[in-house]
């Protein structure tokens, strides 16, 4: 990419509109100083002793977070959260973003809890924290009818004020976040009303049922759908890509790790930008995330596919050297890789 098309494309991010419907978790760090540790009276177990309690928006919320990293002009989250302690705490770091991320389709329920993920760290001195085992909060029960109703009017209004729109379903049983069938029926609807809108669709067990828009998937993910098998060569993964481009009729986009991103589109035209080159200790947490936002962001900006492939692919390696996080890649981040 030269520095033109670089300059060209980023550009245009402070006017960007960006819808994201999803399942908005909160991100809770528990850092604990393990210099501290005590021993409880009662149970005579390990007292872990927090010193620090940091929050971010987690899930859809890490989409949001890259795109505020790169200068998005307005954002619209389409989510929920529950009347809990947790919820007004999503809802204070959702605004703590700054004025681009713009909270109308963003509502607090009592019938749900607050998705969340909270994560204590031990921080060892001149070393990465380690991550002890996580404890989440999560609905397990089907979303109520009223609360479905209430999200698809949000994501029809959202849709109609954005440039791009992206769906991510984070949730492992079906029916219990915000990406329903009613949602996806809805969606499916917004993208023949929308024909020119970009809709990005990621989700975390795959994209089978889903309406055709444009899909963003790993390779596993290809492979649960399409049966391909996990040692396929690259360009059977080509052209599996380009297969299901064609079906859907729309532009389909694979992860591969180290091997890069591929993406395909119904016009017939394939693309593939390599993994960069990893240093020191990494965590792939967020790095998918990154990924769908940057492509979305440079896709709705202008960029031809291979650009919005390479613009991504620098965000993940980014993100993948950031550890104790789930980290963002800003517009300066990526110059310095792309245009040095």
């Amino acid at each position: 990419m030269t520095r033109d098309r670089f300059d060209a494309i980023t550009s245009r991010y402070a006017s960007l509109r960006v819808a994201v419907v999803g399942d908005f978790c909160l991100d809770r760090y528990l850092e604990i100083d393990p210099a501290k540790q005590e021993t409880s009276i009662e149970t005579n177990l390990p007292v872990h002793n927090v010193v620090h309690v940091r929050s971010q928006p987690g899930g859809a919320g890490t989409i949001l977070n890259n795109l505020v990293a790169l200068g998005v002009g307005s954002i619209y989250p389409v989510g929920f959260c529950g009347t809990d302690g947790e919820g007004f705490e999503l809802q204070r770091a959702l605004r703590a973003k700054g004025q681009c991320v713009q909270m109308e389709h963003f509502f607090a329920t009592d019938a749900r809890c607050t998705f969340t993920y909270c994560k204590p760290l031990l921080m060892h001195p001149g070393r990465p924290p380690e991550e002890l085992n996580r404890l989440d909060s999560k609905n397990w029960t089907p979303m109520p009818a009223l609360v479905q109703g209430k999200l698809i009017g949000h994501a029809a209004r959202a849709a109609a004020d954005a440039d791009v729109m992206i769906v991510l379903d984070q949730v492992d049983i079906p029916e219990t976040g915000v990406v329903t069938k009613r949602l996806l029926e809805a969606i499916g609807c917004i993208q023949k009303e929308l024909p020119g809108l970009l809709i990005l669709a990621d989700s975390r067990r795959g994209l089978r049922g889903w309406p055709p828009i444009c899909f963003k998937m790993n390779a596993a993910e290809l492979g649960a759908l399409t049966g391909l098998p996990g040692d396929a060569s690259l360009e059977t993964i080509r052209a599996t890509t380009q297969a299901l481009a064609n079906q859907q009729g729309q532009p389909v986009f694979v992860t591969m790790a180290e091997r890069g991103i591929l993406a395909a589109g119904p016009e017939g035209i394939s693309a593939h930008a390599p993994a960069l080159p990893v240093h020191g200790p990494i965590d792939i947490v967020g790095a998918g995330d990154a990924v769908t936002a940057n492509l979305a962001a440079a896709l709705a900006s202008g960029a031809l596919r291979q650009e919005a492939l390479e613009l991504a692919m620098a965000a993940a390696n980014v993100v993948i050297h950031q550890i104790g996080t789930t980290g963002t890649a800003s517009v300066q981040q990526l110059g310095a890789i792309l245009r040095p």
